[in-house]
């Protein structure tokens, strides 16, 4: 699941990245890396600080794209672009933006397709809990599966 999250965002990453003269050649596998695991590390403190219903609205409801989530995805990696490419603020911001907003939806679209079972909602936040708790059953308590 996490590779294939990992190819969503580098399927993504032309104009953000790949084709961004702010970005060497050299560092474009760890700027991809970076951005999958922003995203991971969003959901991960969703699930961990309870706000699973939260988390499960944002995959439910496709449009809202000025989501809480969206932005703290972006910003976790804008801060990394930022700290660890010495890329300036402004320009991290523009490139995050770029780069995970579309991502973002992508994985959404991706959940609620048959074919792709990997990005189920209940297998990605199964996965992406560590696999510590049926997330399918809770989901289905929760009525929101």
């Amino acid at each position: 699941m996490f590779e294939k999250l990992y190819l969503l965002v580098k399927n993504n990453a032309g104009t953000a990245v790949i084709d961004n003269p702010l970005i060497a050649p050299k560092f474009h596998e760890s700027v991809i890396n970076d951005a999958s695991s922003s995203i991971i590390e969003v959901i991960k403190a969703q699930i961990e600080s309870g706000k699973l219903k939260d988390l499960v609205k944002y995959f439910q409801f496709a449009g809202a794209y000025d989501n809480p989530l969206i932005n703290s995805a972006v910003n976790k990696f804008a801060i990394k672009l930022d700290k660890y490419y010495d890329i300036s603020s402004a320009d991290a911001k523009r490139i995050s933006n770029e780069l995970i907003r579309p991502v973002m939806q992508e994985l959404i679209r991706e959940s609620k397709t048959e074919q792709n079972k990997e990005f189920a909602l209940n297998t990605l936040l199964s996965k992406i809990s560590g696999n510590v708790a049926d997330m399918g059953m809770l989901l289905t308590q929760l009525k929101i599966a």
